[in-house]
């Protein structure tokens, strides 16, 4: 039975706290740290299926919201604030979950600021960083400046990239992680556009799909 998430409330200043939901299954082998996209909260269905789909392969999730999402705001906080959380969010898995494998990473905006905050400053513990549709450039403005700080970081990663992502070039991502090293793979999803929705005449039901990504992530974190 999956499903059954534990709220917590973490701090990530004084003053300032937001809500997380942790999903840890008995004979967890590894608690996956995983920011939300810029535009849903952590218990968006996307967020909740794969902490569902993962938890089933006996991974671990910690969901949080950053501080823009808990005050109903559309608008992201500042980078700075932002890699804070991530941060806050890590070391509330290590208390969480301690002694077994951590990854951090996100959906889309919080994979991102998740890799930012591991440029900056490496998170105390994480192995690994996993995207679920790393955000390249803004939707039909292919650019990959936001790809630069991905060189900083020394660790393994993951990307998992629909070949329909309009946020996500692949003729672009593709050398970049080429480039980045063999600690980096990037994984194909046939017909998924960003959101993880395969057309339905590729005969693949969004469940199949997220059944496809949890078994990427679960693969790519026993290998690390």
């Amino acid at each position: 039975m999956t499903g059954s998430a534990t709220p917590l409330s973490i701090e990530v200043k004084p003053g300032l706290r937001v809500s997380a939901l942790l999903q840890l299954p008995p004979k967890a082998r590894a608690c996956y740290v995983l920011g939300h996209g810029a535009g849903a909260g952590m218990e968006h269905s996307f967020m909740a299926d794969l902490a569902n789909a993962l938890e089933a392969r006996q991974i671990g999730t910690l969901r949080y919201n950053f501080p823009y999402m808990e005050s109903g705001s559309k608008r992201p906080d500042p980078p700075a604030l932002c890699h804070a959380t991530v941060r806050a969010a890590v070391e509330e898995a290590r208390k969480q979950a301690p002694n077994i494998k951590l990854i951090a990473g996100g959906k889309s905006f919080g994979g991102r600021m998740t890799s930012q905050a591991q440029a900056a400053k490496p998170l105390p513990d994480v192995r690994g960083l996993a995207f679920v549709g790393f955000p390249l450039h803004p939707a039909k403005k292919p650019s990959t400046e936001r790809a630069t700080h991905l060189a900083e970081v020394k660790i393994p990663m993951l990307f998992l990239q629909g070949t329909r992502d309009d946020l996500a070039d692949l003729t672009l991502l593709e050398p970049i992680v080429q480039r980045l090293g063999p600690s980096v793979t990037m994984k194909r999803i046939d017909g998924a556009d960003h959101s993880f929705h395969a057309l339905a005449r590729s005969g693949r039901k969004d469940h199949e799909v997220m059944e496809e990504l949890a078994g990427m992530i679960a693969d790519w974190v026993d290998a690390l």
